[in-house]
Parts: structure tokens; C-alpha cells; sequence
């Protein structure tokens, strides 16, 4: 008897391929799928932690805008430090015109949305660089400017003393980069009533270009709300819709769909300088 050897018809081999490319298609989908979700993912993890750092940094910085103990045991005291104390409790926010040897250095407010930056005096052993500047671990009028530069977060550390004109530089100051990705860096400050009816607290905020006056006023700024917006490494998402963000007062921009962006933005209350505000009275 002999056997007869049956295998697939034609159409059923073109029906075998037609589910085969159904299925492969539907595996590479999810596949690419489960990769942008993975991108975004990341990008929101990494700007998110770089938030919460930059956040720590500066509060733990601005905080000490204003700090003088002059009953401290480690001053420097190669310079009048009660004129010291004095220029640094009513200047804690460094304003252009404050410094003789650097009349442009002061708090900014970017023009048109850009960048402002903020310049802080206080007491301590280092600048923001942790620079010395010369004084071997004793404290000094420490003067620190924060500034975006090429979307990096800088901080550049001076010696106050040196920019009152009162001793000759013992060293260059330096600047160290806080964070990449900056976008946008806006300040707002809250200032005080007059110091005679002062108590500390901040009756309204304002930005840079308000303080000379209210200076003038004898109104001080006690606390420092700050905004930040960041964003992802390039190409490491792909949104449908661009986005729009606004920091503290800006306007609101619209940016490219390559990246993730956040904003983070946070009130220093400004302790030292709101307990000489209260003292004072």
C-alpha cells in the first residue's frame, strides 16, 4: 500500500504569515512602548531628584543671609567688626552700588523673563567655592552671588571685605556649578514694614528692582521665595503637546517636546534677619 504525504496549502502558509506579522507587530509595540515609558520614567526620577537637591542646597544657603554672631571667638578681627555687623544685618541682599571695589555685583531681576540672580552676605569660615580667602578657618564677611550661566546654576564666593575696599584680595574667588539644567531661575522677596512697626514677618514680595527703594523705606527683606524650572537630558522623551510653564511672576513660555520639565519653587524665611528686624525695634 503505498502513503501519501500531505503538508500546507498555499493559502494556509499566507494565513501562517499573516498572524506570524500580527504578532510580531503587536511584540515590537509593546516593546517600544514599555521604552518610552522607561525614558519618561527616568527623566521624571532624575529632574525630580535634581529638585529636591537644588531645593536642600539653596535653603540651606540662603537661610544664613543676614548671620553675624559678633560674639563669636573665631571673627577675624583685622577690620572694625562692629561696622562689619552693622553692614551686613542692614545688607543681607547685596544690591548693585553696595560693594566699592565691584559696583555692578548685587541681586538682579532678568529683563523679559530671563534669569535673575542673587547676591547674599553673612558671617562664616568659607565662601559657597569653599574658599578661605586667606583667613585659615576664621570667619569673615562672606559674600556669595547665585546666577544661571549657559543653564547651569553657579554660585561665585567673594570676600566682603575685600569688595568693601578695606584690605587688598588674599586669593581669586572662584565659582563651583550647583546644577546643569536650569531653565529658568526667578526670586521674589519678602520684605518687612518699617523697622519702628516691624515684626519680621513679610508684608509683600516683590522682585530686585523694588529693593533700593524700600530699602530707603527701612524695610528689610526677611524672607527669599525662589523658583526653578529644570529639565531632562536631551532626547530622552518625545511629548504630543508642547509644554507651558510660568515660574513665580513670569510670564508663561512654551518650550520644546524633547524634554521633561518641572518647577520647583520654595519660601527661605530669612532667620537672622528676621530676629535683628524684631530686636530693633
Amino acid at each position: 500500500m503505498s502513503t501519501r504525504n500531505y503538508g500546507f496549502s498555499l493559502v494556509e502558509l499566507m494565513i501562517s504569515l499573516l498572524l506570524g506579522t500580527i504578532i510580531t507587530g503587536a511584540i515590537i509595540q509593546v516593546l517600544v512602548s514599555s521604552q518610552v515609558t522607561n525614558n519618561l520614567n527616568q527623566a521624571v526620577a532624575e529632574v525630580q531628584e535634581s529638585g529636591r537637591f537644588i531645593s536642600i542646597r539653596l535653603t540651606k544657603e540662603l537661610i544664613e543671609a543676614g548671620r553675624y554672631d559678633s560674639l563669636s571667638a573665631s571673627i577675624d578681627k583685622s577690620v572694625d567688626t562692629v561696622v562689619e555687623e552693622a553692614w551686613v544685618q542692614n545688607r543681607p541682599i547685596a544690591l548693585p552700588g553696595d560693594f566699592a571695589a565691584s559696583a555692578e555685583l548685587g541681586s538682579i531681576q532678568g529683563a523679559s523673563g530671563a534669569n535673575d540672580s542673587v547676591v547674599i552676605s553673612m558671617l562664616d569660615t568659607e565662601d559657597c567655592a569653599g574658599n578661605q580667602h586667606g583667613y585659615g578657618g576664621d570667619e569673615f564677611h562672606v559674600v556669595n552671588h547665585f546666577q544661571v550661566s549657559g543653564e547651569q546654576l553657579t554660585c561665585t564666593g567673594y570676600d566682603g571685605r575685600v569688595l568693601r575696599g578695606l584690605k587688598a584680595s588674599a586669593s581669586t574667588s572662584s565659582s563651583v556649578v550647583l546644577l546643569d539644567n536650569v531653565n529658568s531661575f526667578q526670586l521674589q522677596y519678602g520684605v518687612s514694614d518699617r523697622a519702628e512697626t516691624s515684626l519680621g514677618q513679610p508684608i509683600t514680595y516683590v522682585t530686585a528692582e523694588a529693593l533700593p527703594a524700600l530699602r530707603d523705606n527701612f524695610q528689610q527683606v526677611v524672607a527669599i521665595r525662589f523658583g526653578l524650572l529644570l529639565s531632562s537630558y536631551d532626547d530622552q522623551v518625545t511629548q504630543t503637546v508642547a509644554p507651558e510653564f510660568a515660574v513665580l511672576n513670569e510670564n508663561k513660555k512654551t518650550l520644546d517636546k524633547q524634554h521633561y520639565y518641572q518647577v520647583f519653587t520654595k519660601t527661605v524665611a530669612l532667620r537672622n534677619v528676621k530676629n535683628f528686624v524684631r530686636s530693633s525695634r
